[in-house]
């Protein structure tokens, strides 16, 4: 009996794991891809806030007390930002999970500007 209850338990997480795995893969392919850098856009970096939006995990990265979080939602003290609002960065040529190892790149190539003016509207990861 006992046996049977771990197998069953094992059954469920092995078929829970493919069911994430396989929604991950398709939302991942709805993302754009860019033709250049054979990448997903998947993030917007946003500079007045220095932080970042996940279009495929739907979630905001952003520090708060010298310590990266993330949300689906911005905190109160970022003044209710959000996708659509101000000025925002495409990321063309990025598409791991950790897109904040570039927040020193991105911030000299797409210093703040409060007009929300780039000369250029996408950005390149080195």
């Amino acid at each position: 009996m006992k046996t049977l209850k771990v197998m069953l338990v094992l059954a469920i997480v092995l078929v829970s794991s493919i069911s994430y795995s396989q929604d991950t893969t398709a939302k991942i392919q709805s993302l754009p891809i860019d033709k250049k850098t054979n990448c997903y856009i998947r993030y917007f970096y946003f500079p007045n806030i220095q932080a970042y939006f996940d279009n495929l995990k739907m979630v905001y990265y952003y520090k708060e007390n010298g310590e990266w979080q993330t949300a689906p939602e911005l905190p109160k003290n970022y003044g209710g930002y959000s996708l659509y609002n101000k000025a925002r960065v495409t990321i063309n040529d990025y598409d791991d999970d950790n897109p904040y190892e570039y927040l020193s790149v991105h911030k000299k190539m797409y210093p703040y500007n409060s007009k929300g003016r780039f000369a250029n509207a996408t950005v390149g990861a080195e």
